[in-house]
């Protein structure tokens, strides 16, 4: 029996633009991006979430098909799903805020039922560090492994609530600029032995088209990015790389460093296909034999 992955994160609408076009109103939300990707590897995973009526019922179902439970996404009757719209730059980094309409997140709190709250994978997507907390407060699994992606937005706004989180889990993944800006420290390897002493106890830094590098208290790994021939959308490509090292991580009795870069290249090839197209519908026709096939081409590229 593979291990558990508790996911908690959005479920929401995203409308985002790019050099390359309009997605108009699609799925999209850390949580989604996240239980499809670990999907890959493991039936035995939910998210915990909340969405509104208005969320399409055909796309619940689409995630039960990939075998994520849902049973503790709350449907709020009469009520509007998060909605996100965004513009990216011509660079395709830089990105502006257009929209953001938080509906019933606003009122989120989460409840975890006894058949995943004792999950050995606890994976914390993007959501106030209050809501995370009360995810990791409600784990009874004693041996769990806590995950927590972050994002500057809580930094600037629940800075104190964030150091708590940290503080709890056994890895935080987190892009160059978040890294520099919760340490003060520009040089990246700093900034990540810096937050090994805030708590955790591994630490990845993504570093976008450049990769990603791994730091613990002994080891120091660099893998570069996965060279993609048409990147289309990048949003939910960080949620998918942390769902593709949940994911692989599952399937681990225990979790070592050589465990951790197989995990990082498996959500590096996730994200690969998750920037091909826009929102999820670059994770809705891939399969594990998909990803294998890509990594044969990817390790040619890295050893």
């Amino acid at each position: 029996m593979k291990n558990k992955i508790l996911i908690t994160g959005t479920v929401a609408f995203d409308d985002i633009e790019t050099p390359f076009g309009s997605s108009g109103k699609v799925i999209g939300g850390a949580g989604t991006y996240i239980a499809l990707a670990s999907s890959l590897f493991t039936k035995n995973l939910a998210i915990v979430s909340i969405i509104g009526e208005d969320f399409p019922e055909k796309e619940i179902k689409f995630l039960n098909s990939r075998g994520i439970d849902t049973k503790m996404i709350e449907i709020i009757k009469g009520g509007k799903t998060f909605y996100w719209k965004g513009k990216y730059h011509e660079n395709m980094i830089g990105r502006d805020t257009l929209t953001t309409e938080l509906n019933v997140l606003e009122k989120f709190n989460p409840i975890i039922n006894s058949e995943f709250s004792s999950s050995e994978i606890i994976l914390l997507g993007n959501l106030h560090p209050f809501v995370q907390n009360t995810v990791i407060n409600q784990c009874s699994n004693p041996n769990r492994f806590i995950i927590l992606d972050t994002m500057n937005f809580w930094m600037d706004n629940a800075l104190n609530e964030l150091k708590d989180v940290v503080e709890k889990v056994d890895l935080i993944i987190i892009n160059d600029e978040e890294a520099q800006q919760l340490t003060n420290e520009s040089n990246i390897f700093n900034a990540g032995n810096k937050i090994l002493k805030m708590g955790p106890k591994k630490v990845i830094i993504k570093k976008g088209e450049h990769g990603s590098i791994y730091l613990d208290s002994f080891h120091k790994y660099i893998l570069p990015a996965f060279p993609v021939d048409s990147l289309v959308d990048p949003t939910g490509a960080g949620d998918s790389y942390a769902g593709g090292i949940a994911g692989f991580l599952s399937t681990k009795q225990e979790i070592g460093f050589n465990d951790i870069k197989q995990a990082m290249i498996f959500g590096t090839l996730t994200a690969s296909f998750c920037v091909e197209n826009f929102g999820v519908e670059g994770l809705r026709n891939v399969d594990y034999e998909k990803l294998v096939s890509r990594l044969k081409i990817f390790k040619s590229y890295i050893t």
